[in-house]
């Protein structure tokens, strides 16, 4: 109904807001993979998705993915897609690092830049469209470790990290990139003699039961996206160890 005549194939992606009107990750995730007719309606009102149109490739018969990108999105404005649950959003020419800076600060996972005279090229990664992804910095505590599969068995997969709030070690979830060679012996060596049977974790979600847990003694510096709302780190990295700080004095920085 809301194409009236015209027959197109779009691209876009299919996002669920959060309160702030962010999309959320978190949020759609409750929506994949089910299965069950009652789940899926009672998702549809707890958590409502909005389709955004990025890209028109096809409209009336004929193909628009030689054309410029200006040119498309010119086609895709004069199709007037605004509804309840669509949407075109806005893009701006130019002024790339300012709009990068206006989504970090308004909590935005980053901006996707693209050549104003790019074709839409199917299937294939081109560099005339980039991802920039906003990211934030913390210094977290090393309170266990799984053990990696092929050439890492044997050494650290993944850490398991955490923070201090009142007191208590709090888990923030597990770290599995980042790694060079060198910093895996490194980090083997480090937490041998830090090995406990005691899992060191207060508070937060409980870490993986094939852990191996360590005093939490090793400060490091980790990249991550954001904080999801169940206190876990999204899409996290390691950057580097920490031997200037305590681990006591480690907490949640940015909210």
């Amino acid at each position: 109904r809301a194409l009236g005549s015209a027959e197109v194939i779009l691209d876009g992606e299919i996002v669920a807001l959060d309160e702030r009107g962010r999309p959320s990750f978190e949020e759609i995730q409750q929506r994949m993979g089910l299965t069950a007719e009652n789940e899926i309606r009672r998702k549809m009102k707890d958590v409502p998705v909005t389709y955004m149109v990025f890209d028109v490739l096809w409209q009336d018969g004929h193909s628009l993915m030689e054309q410029r990108y200006t040119d498309r999105r010119q086609a895709l404005a004069a199709l007037k897609l605004a509804g309840a649950s669509w949407q075109t959003p806005p893009y701006e020419k130019g002024g790339g690092q300012a709009m990068k800076e206006a989504s970090a600060r308004a909590g935005l996972e980053g901006v996707v830049a693209k050549r104003l005279d790019s074709r839409y090229e199917p299937g294939r990664r081109s560099g005339a469209w980039e991802k920039v992804k906003n990211h934030n910095r913390q210094e977290l505590v090393v309170g266990g470790w799984l053990e990696g599969e092929g050439k890492r068995r044997g050494y650290p997969g993944a850490l398991l990290v955490g923070y201090y709030k009142d007191g208590k070690f709090v888990y923030a979830g597990k770290v599995g990139t980042g790694f060079t060679d060198k910093t895996l012996e490194e980090l083997n060596q480090k937490l041998k003699p830090l090995a406990t049977g005691k899992r060191p974790f207060e508070a937060g979600a409980a870490p993986p039961r094939a852990a191996h847990f360590d005093k939490p003694k090793i400060v490091a510096e980790f990249e991550f996206v954001e904080w999801t709302r169940g206190g876990q780190l999204r899409a996290p990295a390691f950057k580097g160890f920490r031997i200037d700080k305590p681990a006591q004095e480690v907490i949640r920085e940015g909210g």
